[in-house]
């Protein structure tokens, strides 16, 4: 028997053997972003992806399972991105770069990416895999450039702000910005949080 339960999308083009899940997937990552993770279902995403609606249960027993691929996968697609932002003579503009590929990936896919840090898929073993190995990236890079004293708390400072910025961005409590605009403000305010410490309009280091 065929895995593909043959209907064919509004294209007129039906699935082959073995696109079937690919296809869910994708047509519950636009579902997602549209309507939210509370209106999801596996009916409306094989209907969306135009198949039979007992053909996501090839794949995923529940929602529950689809909303864990749909994190696992978005860890997964954020960890390439990530990987993406090559290394510089500046370790400072390695970690930009890095902080401003998230909140850009945020921003791309906003609905699964509140699914990703949402409680439902915190506990799922591939979720969990997929978001230690992004993270596992970013620890690499910061092992390249501070000392061994400074890593945790930097990769834990960095990681709040971006996820942060993202969050405001995503509610417009920092207004309505552009790419553009989004990508200088992450770029500004991550700069500002890894200088050497605070000076007052003085002149006089705040230390001490």
């Amino acid at each position: 028997m065929m895995e593909v339960w043959a209907l064919s999308t509004s294209t007129g083009s039906g699935y082959h053997h073995g696109d079937l899940r690919a296809a869910l997937l994708d047509s519950a990552l636009a579902l997602l972003d549209t309507e939210g993770p509370g209106e999801l279902s596996l009916r409306a995403v094989a209907r969306h992806a135009g198949v039979s609606p007992n053909a996501p249960y090839r794949h995923y027993r529940d929602k529950e399972t689809l909303l864990a691929a749909l994190a696992t996968r978005g860890y997964t697609e954020l960890g390439e991105r990530l990987a993406e932002a090559a290394p510089g003579d500046d370790p400072g503009a390695e970690i930009v770069a890095m902080a401003c590929t998230a909140v850009d990936y945020a921003l791309d896919h906003p609905g699964v990416y509140r699914l990703m840090f949402g409680q439902s898929c915190s506990t799922h073993p591939d979720a969990i895999a997929a978001s230690d190995a992004a993270m596992a990236f970013v620890a690499d890079r910061i092992a390249a450039v501070a000392a061994p004293e400074r890593r945790e708390a930097l990769l834990t400072g960095i990681w709040s702000l971006v996820h942060g910025l993202s969050t405001l961005l995503l509610d417009e409590r920092l207004g309505a910005r552009t790419r553009t605009e989004a990508d200088a403000l992450v770029e500004t305010v991550v700069r500002t949080m890894l200088g050497t410490g605070l000076e007052r309009p003085d002149g006089e280091s705040g230390a001490g």
